[in-house]
């Protein structure tokens, strides 16, 4: 075990399941001694690795399961099948009235939905081209209905075989067809097959880059540190879990009271600190703020014992033990970012329960506390599968960042996944970088235990939420935290779904701001001020009001253009005391030494 996960307690609201490998066997009662029994285990458990790895971590018991489950209920349901031989009826009636009269002006039948871009050259509104189109749309209108709720049937079961039907047709989508994609064909003939040798070229790289997980440096012009993670400061301290960055000042005055940052570990924390447009840091600092940033380590197989417990206490108060050190007396306001987030409110419940009034507000970007409805990263999550996951980080200490990203990447794999793959490989198109692009590419790991940890006790069993959670042997609520929350959701969050992220209110009685913003997971909290795109919602609930379910919310909120951003500064300024002289970083330094700029050493490791 490592330094900093000594002498700590594992968060739970009871006595630690046992870890996969020390369950006793099912069955009659083994007459082979514990040496034996675990030499059994052991190999059961390097069969599981090996179809982990082969299946990129992802099992498919639970597709199996939810597709019989979907099968036998449909067999008990003749009018379910009845309704559904008239649906593929009507789908074909269309079809044929479409390619009867079949011209490019021709209103079709069936639309792709809106994340999916593999039909927006105007070749495929021409024939032959617009009819393999509308068959293949046909075909997954006609699945969409047929995987609809049934009375008895696991409504995850549902949304599993709904997901697995679309898996096997994108698939077979006639875009992935070089004979059958008219962009491709016109590229061909246009270039004289220039395109596929560019992409062949693409394809033997990155499966190159893929087998060796090689990992490239950022092309010029986003270069870390220079370009990227750009904002000056210095680390001002550092143990084994996470390096403190304090911010230079841009002014002569801020305000007293100082930004303390917890980024998720799932990524590294830049971005919040990307291009200096677009830069979330350093718009804090030019509007006043002092800020501190947590940049977390990229922990190795040694690090495996990692706990919840452990980026709690030794990450996110150890942090706030830092910034009160050098900024004496001065509560602080603390900003969570997805995963980090998450942790803020474990830390803040922990804090109110036991009397720690250091905090002065609380911003949470995009995080969850209550798992019930966390969208379709569900579909990945039960038992078998975090049973897998735990074999897999049992071989390798971790789970890598590529492991998670392909189940990102399947959850939108006509665009993430096909689109991209056509352009790259079959039109030759080079991906062209962006500071997005660049940090994504950028990857990070998770320690076996706290990764294991978060997903029974937090995603499986929901206890946060559900009043179960302890920290050191003692349970918390969120209701207890009284300083006020700033809470931000993204419209077409697919990893914290806006409906999920509303429900803080439902779980806290203090008084609380709600934004909804346009955007996904990443672009909708970086929407700076002067991209002029987007538009926001934004409503306040007083201390004790009674509670609005988001449908509702909804309907009653007026959509405003822009950022959201500015009515954020607004807010930590009103939260905030007064205007102090500006500190500059280390100032008050006690224990590091002087001399590591930002953005750090952590931010390197790979």
């Amino acid at each position: 075990m490592n330094k900093v996960s000594a002498g700590t307690k594992q968060i739970s609201s009871r006595p630690r399941k046992a870890e996969a490998a020390d369950r006793p066997l099912a069955g009659r009662k083994s007459k082979s001694g514990p040496a034996a029994k675990r030499h059994y285990q052991t190999l059961d458990r390097g069969l599981r690795v090996a179809l982990a790895r082969a299946s990129a971590g992802i099992s498919t018991h639970a597709f199996i399961q939810a597709y019989w489950d979907w099968a036998h209920h449909l067999a008990q349901s003749p009018g379910r099948q009845l309704e559904l031989a008239e649906h593929a009826q009507t789908n074909l009636l269309k079809l044929m009235a479409y390619s009867a009269g079949v011209s490019s002006e021709a209103e079709p039948p069936f639309k792709p939905r809106r994340t999916d871009h593999r039909f927006e050259h105007a070749g495929w509104n021409i024939p032959p081209f617009n009819y393999w189109k509308q068959s293949f749309l046909a075909a997954q209108d006609w699945w969409d209905v047929a995987t609809e709720y049934l009375p008895g049937l696991q409504p995850e079961d549902a949304e599993r075989t709904r997901f697995l039907a679309r898996q096997s047709l994108d698939l077979v989508s006639p875009s992935n067809f070089p004979w059958l994609n008219p962009e491709i064909i016109e590229q061909t003939l246009k270039r004289g097959g220039a395109n596929l040798v560019a992409g062949a070229a693409h394809f033997a790289h990155d499966f190159h880059n893929t087998l060796t997980q090689t990992h490239e440096e950022p092309p010029e012009g986003y270069r870390i540190g220079i370009d990227l993670a750009a904002t000056p400061g210095e680390v001002v301290f550092r143990n084994e879990l996470f390096e403190l960055i304090q911010y230079a000042p841009q002014g002569d005055v801020v305000q007293a009271e100082p930004v303390l940052i917890v980024p998720a570990w799932i990524m590294k924390y830049y971005i919040l600190d990307l291009s200096a447009h677009n830069s979330m840091v350093r718009y804090l600092v030019e509007q006043g703020f002092t800020v501190f940033m947590i940049s977390w380590c990229n922990p190795e197989a040694e690090q495996s014992e990692l706990s919840l417990e452990d980026y709690r206490k030794t990450g996110v108060m150890a942090a706030l033990d830092q910034v009160q050190s050098i900024v004496p007396e001065q509560p602080v306001h603390a900003v969570g970012y997805c995963l980090g987030g998450t942790m803020l409110a474990i830390a803040a419940a922990t804090m109110a329960r036991d009397k720690d009034a250091r905090l002065a507000s609380i911003t949470l970007m995009a995080a969850q506390v209550d798992f019930a409805e966390a969208g379709e990263l569900l579909l990945f999550l039960d038992e078998s599968q975090v049973a897998f996951l735990e074999d897999l980080m049992w071989d390798q200490g971790y789970l890598d960042r590529p492991q998670m990203a392909r189940a990102f990447s399947t959850i939108r794999a006509e665009d993430l996944i096909y689109s991209r793959n056509i352009r790259r490989y079959f039109l030759g198109v080079e991906d062209l970088p962006t500071d997005m692009t660049v940090w994504l590419s950028d990857t990070t790991r998770m320690p076996a235990r706290m990764h294991s940890q978060y997903l029974r006790g937090l995603f499986l069993e929901n206890r946060l939420s559900a009043g179960r959670f302890a920290v050191e042997d003692r349970v918390i609520a969120l209701k207890d935290i009284s300083v006020p929350i700033f809470v931000v959701a993204t419209e077409t969050d697919h990893i914290a779904p806006w409906k999920s992220v509303y429900k803080t209110k439902l779980f806290t009685d203090c008084d609380l701001t709600f934004v909804l913003t346009s955007g996904g997971h990443n672009s909708g909290i970086i929407n700076e001020p002067s991209s002029a795109r987007g538009h926001y919602r934004i409503s306040y609930r007083p201390a004790g009001a009674l509670y609005i379910g988001p449908d509702d919310w909804l309907e009653q909120q007026q959509e405003r253009p822009g950022s959201w951003w500015v009515e954020w500064r607004d807010w930590l300024k009103d939260a905030s005391s007064a205007e102090v002289p500006a500190r500059p970083p280390g100032k008050m330094r006690r224990k590091f030494p002087k001399g590591v700029p930002a953005p750090g050493t952590y931010i390197y490791q790979s």
